[in-house]
């Protein structure tokens, strides 16, 4: 059967501001040094799909964007345009109805834009086990990531007994719920009991199987997919898409499938893995110096522990601080608190009450 790559960049990363803005969100950002985002996650993945065959899911206001920054990675026809952002579960069935009207059935591995990944044999190897597993008992893959300390930024699955997986190497389990964001203190319980794992949003399956389980638990989301795959087959897909696709209620694939349906399995990955969610997570992509700080741009230290700082162009000169972050965007400067590195979307919504949208 036919795999495919499925990556969602339509998200705005306000947890990322103000690096990110609405002109050039997170999946566009070079965090590491080597490349922007959206493009190492379609390189890592055309380790296990033809180039081809991947597809980049992203709002239309970002098309040319993309063509602009991934130019010589997809085509055209290959970069499906959202109207409207609608939530994962929409951007998922999407793509499923597109490829599977338009090629025929195949195994989709959808995977975020945003995610640092180390290790990427140990990756290609858990993607190519997950398609084999999708394709042979029609089940719904998802990997969770096994925890390496008690994450308060991730969701968690609790994982039940393992499965037998038919002599595939990597170890496969029942999933027995998807938990919310836990506190310090919960995901220190989770893992000491053992059996969460971070759940990484990186899913697997047959185009078909996919669609079946909106048919079933989204009945409504499936009726609006269902009327743009006859406009795909009529030709007239795209005005069709910009009439039905705003109307899409807004749920996420975890709450709208993936905690309901009862053909989900986990397998365990391995590899070393960040959602890059949020402006701390730059101490994962860089080294730390002695203080345990990590400085990107022009900096001066002293007496510093544990904090981030990111210059574009200004020199930033710190004395005295522990445990902050610290933006300098031109137009912006952020200073938070390392701990509430989660909450700057909140100051992106503040913003937007403040009428201050020259800044988003």
């Amino acid at each position: 059967m036919k795999k495919y790559g499925i990556i969602m960049a339509g998200g705005g990363g306000t947890r990322f501001w103000p690096l990110s803005r609405k002109a050039l969100p997170k999946q566009f950002l070079n965090l590491t040094g080597k490349d922007i985002l959206v493009n190492e996650t379609f390189d890592r993945l055309s380790g296990v799909v033809e180039k081809e065959n991947i597809f980049v899911v992203t709002d239309a206001l970002y098309a040319d964007k993309t063509y602009e920054l991934m130019r010589g990675r997809v085509t055209g026809e290959r970069v499906l345009k959202e109207p409207a952002a609608r939530n994962t579960a929409a951007c998922i069935g999407y793509a499923a109805m597109e490829i599977l009207t338009r090629y025929g059935d195949g195994i989709l591995c959808v995977v975020p834009s945003d995610h640092y990944i180390r290790r990427g044999e140990l990756y290609a190897e858990t993607l190519r086990q997950g398609m084999k597993l999708a394709e042979k008992n029609d089940c719904l893959v998802t990997i969770g990531i096994v925890p390496s300390y008690p994450a308060t930024g991730y969701g968690y699955i609790k994982s039940g007994r393992t499965k037998d997986t038919g002599g595939f190497s990597q170890t496969c389990r029942e999933v027995e719920e998807f938990v919310e964001k836990p506190s310090k203190e919960v995901a220190e319980e989770y893992l000491r009991e053992g059996g969460y794992f971070w759940n990484s949003g990186i899913f697997i399956w047959k185009a078909s199987v996919i669609l079946q389980a909106f048919e079933k638990l989204l009945p409504d989301v499936y009726e609006y997919l269902s009327e743009i795959g006859r406009a795909i087959k009529s030709g007239n897909e795209r005005q069709v898409l910009e009439e039905v696709y705003p109307r899409i209620p807004k749920i996420s694939i975890d709450y709208g499938i993936m905690e309901r349906a009862d053909n989900v399995v986990m397998l365990e990955g391995r590899f070393d893995w960040s959602d890059v969610g949020s402006l701390d997570a730059l101490a994962l992509l860089h080294p730390l110096d002695a203080g345990g700080n990590v400085s990107l741009g022009k900096h001066v230290f002293i007496d510093t522990e544990g904090t981030i700082c990111y210059a574009k162009s200004k020199l930033l000169a710190v004395a005295g601080v522990k445990d902050l972050i610290i933006v300098e965007a031109d137009d912006v400067v952020l200073v938070c608190a390392r701990e509430k590195a989660q909450e700057v979307k909140n100051l992106v919504e503040q913003l937007k009450k403040d009428g201050k949208e020259e800044y988003l």
